[in-house]
């Protein structure tokens, strides 16, 4: 799981789509597309493909042909032509080429580097297209908003959404979530959640690159494009508190910085990020997440009710515990289906049987508190959701615009380093 979380690569209606989308009967071959052919893309295509027998992969988009062709061939080798049927003119590189891919397929999988999410959900939806799209759904204000939006008209026109916040698919998550809600704990108050770990890759710059072609081979450390690692990995963590509370925070206040991931090759995200996030009801939720080698490693959440506590982490472990010592649930993982897997089989069933399911909300407003977060540590400042969500923060230029010669929104000064957010010296609302 953590694996395939770190190989995330990755926006009116038409009117021959006003009526609400058709459904498929069983026999009915789905088209799929792939959008973002990184190892995230490959990963939910191979989920896709074996989640439904009439499915079948007819087109594929992404910024470089090398990560198209490579894609192509993995899952060309595992499931053969009766699956792939990508002819070459449906095989679509650069900017813009989502677009094409998309009109080719019954449904989609959107898994480019975040900050397109939202223009490709756009318009897929517009497009009539039932979607699967990897977490987070945006980085930026302006794309939460997008997203929402397009999510009415998606559930207006009876289209299914799955967003890869896979831990809502997850057995042992799912059971400790029935118990909260029958009380076995009482009200969540406070609770921890984690993503501590190593950091990720980091590809050379090449001398033959632009700048936008360095920044797009190495989109985790440019906040426009990735959003700092509190958002493209952490919102997992902090969507399980949002869920298990049942309220979304009203806002956070924290700190974060760079004290050991912080060559010129690591763009301008933070290495460390703490923030505290207070719900509605009273709760505070602490939220930690770290890209530091050789320290502690936890990804996983705890919580603590009225009654008792609950601990989470990968797919074996749920524990409930009263604070008397006894304890009320132990969840056994054995046997349990693969959630990658498990949203991707809800998908093409709801598609089959007419009964939409739409992810997109909880992963908009997720994303959403990921996104205050990142505006707590950068800042200094307690944020608001309110004051957040009627701010015109905007970091995403529009896709079609753009060109492997087209200046990026943020760029290195004269001697290689990039502009960094700085506490106290920082505003973004």
């Amino acid at each position: 799981m953590k694996e395939s979380t770190l190989l995330t690569g990755g926006i009116l209606l038409a009117p021959s789509i006003l009526s609400s989308a058709p459904l498929f009967k069983s026999e009915k071959k789905l088209k799929l597309a792939i959008v973002g052919c990184g190892g995230r893309g490959s990963g939910a295509g191979s989920q896709a493909l074996k989640a439904d027998e009439n499915v079948e992969l007819v087109a594929m988009a992404d910024l470089f042909q090398d990560r198209l062709d490579k894609a192509y061939k993995n899952l060309s080798s595992a499931f053969g032509t009766d699956k792939i049927k990508v002819s070459e003119a449906n095989k679509f590189v650069g900017f813009g080429s989502y677009k094409k891919a998309i009109d080719e397929a019954d449904v989609v999988i959107l898994a480019t580097p975040p900050g397109f999410r939202p223009q490709h959900f756009e318009y897929a939806i517009k497009q009539g297209k039932h979607v699967f799209m990897e977490k987070p759904v945006a980085t930026d204000v302006a794309g939460i908003k997008k997203v929402l939006e397009a999510a009415k008209l998606a559930k207006a026109n009876n289209l299914s959404v799955v967003v890869g916040l896979q831990r809502r698919y997850q057995q042992n998550y799912l059971e400790a979530f029935k118990r909260i809600q029958k009380g076995d704990i009482g009200k969540i108050i406070s609770g921890q959640v984690y993503w501590n770990g190593a950091g990720v890759w980091v590809r050379p710059r090449q001398e033959n690159w632009t700048e936008m072609q360095y920044q797009m081979r190495n989109w985790y450390y440019f906040n426009w494009i990735c959003g700092d690692h509190i958002l493209e990995q952490h919102v997992h963590n902090i969507d399980v508190a949002n869920w298990f509370i049942g309220e979304y925070p009203i806002q956070a206040q924290g700190m974060g910085g760079r004290e050991v991931r912080k060559g010129k090759d690591h763009g301008q995200i933070f290495d460390h990020h703490f923030v505290e996030f207070e719900y509605p009801g009273g709760a505070v939720i602490s939220s930690q997440c770290r890209h530091q080698k050789d320290c502690m490693k936890r990804v996983s959440e705890t919580f603590q009710g009225t009654e008792g506590t609950v601990n989470t982490s990968g797919r074996n472990i749920a524990s409930l515990k009263s604070y008397k010592g006894k304890e009320l649930y132990l969840h056994n993982g054995k046997g349990n289906k693969n959630p990658y897997q498990e949203e991707h089989d809800q998908l093409f069933a709801s598609i089959r049987n007419g009964k939409p399911i739409n992810n997109t909300e909880y992963g908009a407003k997720s994303t959403m508190a990921a996104i205050m977060g990142r505006m707590a540590t950068y800042t200094g400042e307690v944020i608001t959701w309110d004051a957040a969500m009627n701010s015109s923060h905007l970091l995403v230029p529009d896709e079609n615009s753009l060109t492997w010669e087209t200046i990026p929104p943020v760029v290195p000064d004269l001697d290689g380093n990039y502009p960094i957010p700085v506490p106290g010296v920082t505003k973004i609302i």
